[in-house]
């Protein structure tokens, strides 16, 4: 029985895009353990096309979707390695979730 594209690119999240040796780094989300990927060159590419909600963004993360807890609306906090961050964006495809945040600064 072949695999539906759905599972593919399932697979494809595990075995290709969140591999610890070549993409993917562990870090905590909410003081879950999981892994990421930080993406700040197309972050920077995202604020030179002038992308809405991401001027602001120091870091650009990807993640399995089920590995979080739940989608955060802008201006949320999550908490990234024990640091307040504030979600500029979020956004859900195919199993991989995009959150742009800045860092919280304290005043």
């Amino acid at each position: 029985m072949s695999k539906s594209l759905k599972d593919l690119i399932a697979s494809d999240i595990d075995l290709v895009f969140m591999q610890l040796e070549d993409f993917g780094e562990v870090h905590k989300i909410e003081g879950k353990s999981i892994t990421i990927i930080i993406d700040n060159d197309t972050l920077v590419t995202m604020k030179n096309g002038n992308i809405l909600g991401v001027a602001e963004s120091d870091t650009l993360i990807f993640a399995r979707t089920e590995d979080l807890e739940g989608e955060k609306a802008p201006g949320s906090a999550l908490n990234v390695d024990g640091r307040e961050c504030t979600v500029d964006s979020w956004a859900e495809n195919l199993g991989i979730t995009q959150i742009a945040l800045h860092h919280t600064r304290m005043v």
